[in-house]
């Protein structure tokens, strides 16, 4: 006789409620793992959505940020911009102040400096105008025995005018051109003597063609000299004839002298020895144009009165 198994024998039923157990362990497990993950998976989805939102709103701020700051920037441009273009616009306003107060000072000084010059220095006497018995040089100064024709004479020169003058003369010696000052200043009453011992010698007729009567001679503005050379005896008639003289046509003008009556002039007979100052720039202008002082008009000799005295 066969055995058959006992499949309800307890040692079975053991067996099988620990699978069951097992099983439902794993089972409630599961579940419980996939709870957890559908819940993980949830607050993911939700996080996400929550992060993307963030994304969208930091985007709008920062596109928001950014417009603002562009707007911004933009406006300080054009502030600064006109700020720039305000201060262009106030400095050249300022130049142009600048200009105007340079243009009056420089009037105001050119004013002031022909308050202190007399306006007599450059006017055409010489039977033109006419210097009164009154009239004399503000400030006379002795020219030096060495610089004299004359040992017992004391000459005198306009004060301003001495050191052109010694100038020249140094210059001219260093050039192996020795001269002398034989007349300066003479006053209306000297000019008067000396045109009367002139007459009584020569005659009015011959005298006039000469000698300038009181008040019409140069030599009473203290500019104008007489220029003598050695070897003359103390004649100035030969004068024209020296080296001193050629000397003198080729440079006093850098000094501001110019000969006052050349050959053919309309005024007195040809004078070599007489020269007068009339400034630097007038002298150089003369020279370079070829023309003599009496030629030009009185109205543009006073132009250049203001630079009278000036060095050049």
């Amino acid at each position: 006789m066969i055995n058959t198994p006992n499949t309800h024998s307890p040692k079975n039923w053991g067996m099988i409620t620990a699978f069951a157990v097992v099983a439902a362990i794993l089972i409630s497990g599961g579940y419980y793992v996939y709870s957890r993950l559908t819940s993980l998976s949830t607050n993911i989805a939700t996080l996400s959505g929550q992060i993307n939102s963030l994304e969208a709103r930091m985007s709008s701020t920062t596109a928001s940020l950014q417009n603002n700051i562009s707007q911004t920037s933009n406006s300080l441009n054009n502030a600064l911009n006109q700020q720039i273009q305000s201060s262009a616009a106030i400095a050249q306003q300022l130049g142009n102040y600048q200009q105007q107060v340079s243009t009056v000072s420089t009037t105001v000084s050119t004013l002031q400096k022909l308050s202190k010059t007399d306006s007599q220095l450059l006017e055409k006497y010489s039977k033109v105008f006419f210097l009164n018995e009154y009239y004399a040089p503000a400030q006379l100064v002795a020219v030096p025995n060495d610089y004299s024709y004359s040992d017992t004479k004391v000459l005198k020169l306009q004060n301003e005018v001495w050191p052109h003058l010694k100038q020249m003369i140094d210059d001219a010696k260093s050039s192996s051109v020795t001269m002398y000052v034989f007349s300066a200043y003479r006053s209306f009453n000297e000019q008067s003597a000396l045109k009367s011992d002139y007459k009584v010698t020569y005659g009015s007729g011959t005298a006039n063609s000469f000698s300038a009567d009181q008040g019409y001679s140069e030599h009473q503005l203290g500019t104008t000299i007489d220029m003598i050379a050695p070897g003359l005896g103390g004649i100035l008639d030969n004068f024209g004839d020296t080296k001193q003289y050629t000397w003198l046509i080729n440079n006093a003008y850098r000094y501001g002298f110019v000969i006052s009556y050349p050959k053919n002039n309309t005024f007195y007979v040809y004078e070599p020895w007489h020269w007068r100052f009339v400034g630097v720039k007038l002298a150089t202008d003369l020279h370079n144009q070829g023309k003599n002082f009496y030629d030009l008009d009185q109205r543009t000799i006073d132009t250049y009165l203001v630079n009278f005295f000036d060095a050049q």
